[in-house]
């Protein structure tokens, strides 16, 4: 068995990466609060209509697959506010290691909350909102400093959890019309997802 040597990259070549990695993080984060937002511009016209057929409707077989929607869709305007800050500073972050990761990242953090929420719901209940993917998106980007063994990644680490880490009790049962069940599958979503998309070491 012989060594393979790399060609080194240049720094030109460095630095073009990480201004398509962070040009592509902004496009993402723009296009995911512009998804809420059109739709829930055409929710609040159509009177809270759209939340009611596509929110997640706990044990309903038939609507399941709204937990690809339910992100998307908020329970007025006061609730899309309040979730388009923590959802843009941690898309962004989380999108900063490429686009096709944080496809892949949303859609377990998407599939992790939302059957949680399925499951775990009341009967009859009807949720919606894009807290699910907030917190898992705090949770991938706490995990990806374990997992990733990176300076940038583990100093994010310590500055999410220094400056968020009171998140932490919003995924604890007992708040009044707070779903829980999005929240703490949204996290656990985000530690698999940190997990599954790590980079493999070379062979």
């Amino acid at each position: 068995m012989t060594d393979a040597f790399l060609p080194a990259r240049s720094t030109s070549d460095g630095l073009a990466e990480h201004a398509s990695r962070l040009v592509g993080a902004l496009v993402a984060t723009f296009v995911l609060l512009g998804a809420c937002w059109t739709v829930e511009v055409a929710n609040y016209a159509d009177e809270g209509a759209l939340s009611n057929h596509y929110g997640i409707q706990a044990h309903n077989t038939d609507s399941l697959w709204h937990i690809f929607t339910a992100p998307f869709l908020h329970a007025g305007l006061d609730h899309i506010m309040a979730n388009s800050v923590p959802l843009a500073i941690f898309g962004f972050l989380a999108a900063l290691r490429g686009v096709s990761r944080f496809l892949a990242v949303s859609l377990i953090i998407m599939v992790a909350s939302g059957l949680g929420v399925w499951f775990l719901s009341a009967s009859g209940t009807v949720t919606v909102g894009a807290s699910g993917l907030i917190f898992g998106y705090f949770g991938y980007l706490l995990a990806r400093g374990f997992v990733e063994h990176r300076l940038f990644d583990i100093v994010v680490a310590v500055l999410i959890a220094v400056a968020y880490g009171t998140m932490i009790f919003g995924a604890l049962p007992g708040q009044p019309g707070i779903s829980w069940q999005a929240h703490l599958f949204g996290l656990i979503g985000g530690i698999l997802a940190a997990w599954f998309t790590r980079r493999r070491s070379a062979a």
